[in-house]
């Protein structure tokens, strides 16, 4: 299925989904998620970047692991970032920025960062719009530098079709995601997939991509 919230609308769905997001990310989200922090194997003082940051479950773990390093986290929405802002608060000498940003045409330098982090995004993109975002991540992204993507996927396992159905119903009901796969569209960007592990929480699929520029 494509994408059937238009981008024009994101912003406004996840700053009404922004309070509660914080609950479904910890019971749905999390395994993927941690797991995408693994696979970075973030060095102290390295350049990330995270697209679509949310409310920062993921930047706040980046950051305490790069308390030395450039932190910047871009989001859509305003009500994300408040969220956001307010979890990074609890860190002490931390070093990030979190701003209002578009992956589609992203302020930040080309080869800037080591690491690269978008969590649950692609899965709202229509697939003819996610080329002009991955020519984008492939800029900032230094040669030899890693790309982690976590999406909602196509299910593997009993129970998983469930979120699918609800799509149909209410695209809007779980923040406009839908099932993707990226790994042979990254390929077709030059990307190098070094991995692509499935994990399934509470019935909902996920895939935690590792790729190299």
């Amino acid at each position: 299925m494509d994408a059937k919230v238009p981008q024009s609308e994101i912003p406004g769905v996840y700053d009404s989904l922004s309070k509660t997001y914080d609950i479904w990310g910890k019971l749905a989200e999390t395994r993927a998620r941690n797991r995408a922090i693994e696979l970075a194997e973030i060095e102290d003082g390295q350049n990330i970047l995270e697209v679509a940051v949310g409310t920062g479950l993921g930047f706040y773990e980046i950051v305490q692991r790069n308390p030395k390093g450039t932190n910047i986290g871009v989001d859509l929405s305003p009500g994300m970032l408040q969220k956001a802002e307010q979890r990074l608060g609890q860190l002490t000498a931390a070093n990030y920025e979190l701003k209002i940003g578009n992956a589609f045409d992203l302020e930040e330098e080309t080869e800037q960062f080591d690491v690269l982090v978008n969590n649950y995004m692609f899965d709202l993109i229509a697939f003819d719009e996610m080329d002009a975002i991955l020519r984008e991540f492939k800029r900032v992204i230094k040669k030899g530098g890693k790309l982690i993507l976590v999406n909602m996927t196509e299910g593997e396992s009993l129970g998983s079709g469930i979120y699918r159905l609800l799509y149909r119903i209410s695209p809007k009901s779980f923040g406009g995601c839908r099932s993707v796969k990226l790994s042979d569209r990254l390929e077709k960007h030059g990307f190098e997939v070094k991995s692509r592990e499935y994990h399934q929480q509470l019935w909902f699929p996920s895939e935690v991509i590792l790729a190299y520029k």
